[in-house]
């Protein structure tokens, strides 16, 4: 069985999208199981409807509007690096309604649903692959895996909306009792789930460069600090969640072939910017081609 992993990284799984459409469509691979994280739940369900095309064009078209029904930050430009800084009108409105966070990201759910439709649904719950997408479920101190064959699609819908939830930023999601929010909470790299599920052979793209480097400048508001501390412990359960990932793939003779960004792309994954995700796809592409060539370009003869 082979499985496709795709990290949590917002914004940044545009480069997932260039390296898988070279994986599936140059070197014809073919997957049992998808399993995404956070904006990796985003990308699974078309790629294994071998609908790349159509996911790329949305990941290449969304702004903010497209993913905040109520955006908490402003986007300020300077010396050409781009900070956020706090909408206060935004974050007073959303907690004089009741909301625990201080945005909402309803206009994703949305999107979610005009873009995945019933039919597609329907033809991936009963054709042979998984669709896997991570949940992290604060009330039960625990991570969970929704897989497409286990829902209708209202649910599964949310469950990949739930998926992407980046809390306190974007929406808290209460569900069958529980409170729910972004997978990446609890695992952002779940290797370890596609070895369990019998993987033997795992494509894991990590959204993240693989050697870490001082990327990040001093923080210029509370929000600023706030994202800056969530990537780092985000960048710390990755690295837990690798760790764990190669330790049961070591006991189950499986292998990993990891595809990490080679550059440091951006340090707000929330800002989704068009031409610049439009340029990490192709990216992406790339990088995975030119990687593939110096791994066959090394390989012993026989």
């Amino acid at each position: 069985m082979r499985a496709m992993v795709i990290s949590g990284g917002g914004s940044k799984g545009a480069f997932a999208g260039g390296v898988a459409q070279y994986l599936m469509q140059a070197l014809g691979h073919s997957y049992d199981l998808f399993l995404g994280t956070s904006t990796g739940s985003l990308l699974i369900s078309h790629l294994a409807l071998q609908k790349i095309q159509k996911i790329k064009d949305v990941y290449c078209s969304v702004d903010q509007d497209s993913i905040f029904s109520n955006c908490p930050f402003t986007i300020q430009k300077r010396y050409g690096m781009a900070n956020i800084a706090i909408n206060h009108w935004n974050v007073l409105r959303n907690f004089y309604s009741g909301s625990k966070t201080f945005g909402e990201s309803h206009n994703l759910l949305k999107l979610i649903r005009e873009t995945l439709t019933i039919e597609e649904f329907e033809s991936l719950k009963n054709g042979p692959k998984d669709i896997v997408v991570t949940v992290s479920n604060l009330s039960l101190n625990q991570v969970e895996y929704k897989s497409i064959n286990d829902f209708e699609y209202d649910d599964f819908c949310e469950w990949i909306w739930i998926s992407c939830n980046y809390t306190p930023f974007m929406s808290l999601i209460r569900k069958n009792g529980c409170e729910y929010a972004d997978g990446g909470l609890g695992s952002m790299v779940p290797i370890e789930e596609a070895v369990k599920r019998g993987a033997k052979v795992v494509d894991a793209i990590i959204l993240h460069t693989e050697v870490t480097h001082f990327n990040r400048m001093p923080s210029k508001n509370v929000f600023s600090l706030l994202t800056s501390m969530f990537a780092f412990m985000l960048d710390r359960i990755e690295q837990q969640n690798i760790r764990i990932g190669k330790y049961v793939a070591n006991h189950n003779d499986a292998i990993i072939n990891f595809y990490y960004t080679p550059i440091v792309l951006t340090t707000n994954s929330l800002i989704f910017d068009k031409e610049k995700m439009t340029s990490w796809w192709e990216r992406g592409y790339e990088f995975a081609e030119t990687k593939n060539t110096e791994t066959s370009e090394i390989e012993p003869e026989n």
